[in-house]
């Protein structure tokens, strides 16, 4: 009797473990939310979810890419298709995680469901005519390698200076606007990373560049000789950032209005292609 008790009790524990196994809740919520964010959810959003969208992208998103999704520093969202964001599940993950190695930030204080509506607005951008640029391409990059000598300072697939942003990529993270007003007025479209500081060391030299570096002790930048320099704070006198100050000179005076149109055309076509 004892045997057949000790084979009732060890089946019973076996089923027990299987049942709990097949509903487990963490594991079954888990599954579900994977399942779910698979799943384009924008086609079942409301008219509330997208109010509720429209105003969560006024206040976190519109700093950058503009009321409307026209563009700024960020690039112009009102366009039927979107580089990175080919789709629902793809343009959630964007605004979720962010874009590694560029300025799009991780939005981890947005709620899933409130991501979702804000996903299901920039697609509702989408019915906006393209931007449609009045410069030619062609024209545009002899104009970046020739007249403009842009690249002294910025490197294009490769090829170029480091004195500037890197511009491989910038027409999906710049607007046209942006980049016509950073060739106007360079001053008022500061990149960032590009802080400008003058160093005055104890022994009078004065140095004036872009900030590679700075910590406690030391600071570091790049004069517009491109030359590198290294200071211990010990060892300096006066350390000034310039604020609102780029090393870029205005092209204002430098192009025709023609030149100009097709310079932007040219930059805000660079979107990483080889």
């Amino acid at each position: 009797m004892r045997w057949k008790w000790r084979l009732s009790l060890t089946t019973f524990v076996l089923a027990f473990g299987f049942t709990l196994a097949q509903s487990n809740p963490s594991r079954d919520l888990a599954r579900d939310l994977a399942r779910d964010l698979a799943q384009d959810r924008i086609a079942r959003l409301t008219a509330d979810d997208l109010a509720r969208g429209k105003k969560i992208y006024n206040g976190q998103c519109a700093l950058c890419h503009g009321i409307g999704g026209v563009g700024g520093r960020g690039p112009a969202l009102n366009l039927t298709k979107l580089d990175r964001a080919a789709d629902g599940v793809a343009l959630f993950k964007v605004i979720k995680e962010g874009i590694r190695g560029s300025e799009m930030p991780q939005f981890w204080m947005l709620t899933d469901a409130e991501i979702w509506q804000v996903a299901g607005y920039v697609r509702s951008l989408g019915s906006a005519e393209p931007v449609k640029l009045p410069g030619d391409v062609t024209r545009g990059r002899q104009v970046f390698e020739t007249k403009g000598n842009c690249a002294a300072c910025h490197i294009v697939r490769g090829q170029g200076g480091v004195a500037g942003p890197e511009l491989t990529e910038i027409g999906l993270r710049r607007s046209p606007a942006y980049l016509r007003e950073a060739m106007l007025d360079p001053d008022a479209a500061t990149p960032e990373g590009f802080l400008v500081i003058s160093v005055t060391a104890a022994d009078g030299r004065r140095i004036r560049g872009v900030r590679l570096n700075e910590d406690s002790f030391t600071v570091q930048l790049r004069d517009a000789g491109n030359r590198f320099h290294s200071f211990r704070k010990s060892d300096i006198m006066e350390l000034k950032k310039e604020l609102g100050v780029s090393t870029m000179p205005s092209y204002k005076e430098a192009f025709t209005a023609t030149e100009l149109d097709d310079l932007i055309a040219y930059l805000y076509s660079l979107r990483g292609q080889k």
